[in-house]
């Protein structure tokens, strides 16, 4: 049954900042855009590298290893409809940030 859980407080994630965050076995990416906060899945589906360590530029992230970007709202690449990687739901309540898992 999906859950939120708290995986960060706003403060830990200021405007262009991204953040990496284990959960049950599943490593969560999340950022924050233009006061926008958003989670995806947190390892890139190339070669595993850690996408909240890649460079953040507007919405899109780029993995650190090999470069392969996501829009960090849809999860979606430049790269092709088939390849993409999981979108969170987010919500901020208070200080707190909670993401929905499954």
């Amino acid at each position: 049954m999906p859950k939120f859980v708290k995986m960060a407080t706003r403060e830990e994630l200021p405007v262009g900042g991204a953040k990496e965050v284990e959960f049950e076995g599943r490593v969560y990416a999340l950022f924050n855009v233009d006061g926008q906060i958003s989670a995806i899945d947190g390892i890139c589906p190339h070669q595993g590298g850690p996408l909240a360590d890649g460079p953040l530029e507007g919405c899109m992230v780029a993995c650190p290893w090999h470069g392969w970007e996501f829009n960090v709202q849809t999860g979606q690449t430049p790269l092709g409809p088939k390849i993409k990687v999981d979108v969170f739901e987010v919500k901020v309540e208070g200080d707190d940030v909670l993401v929905l898992v499954p």
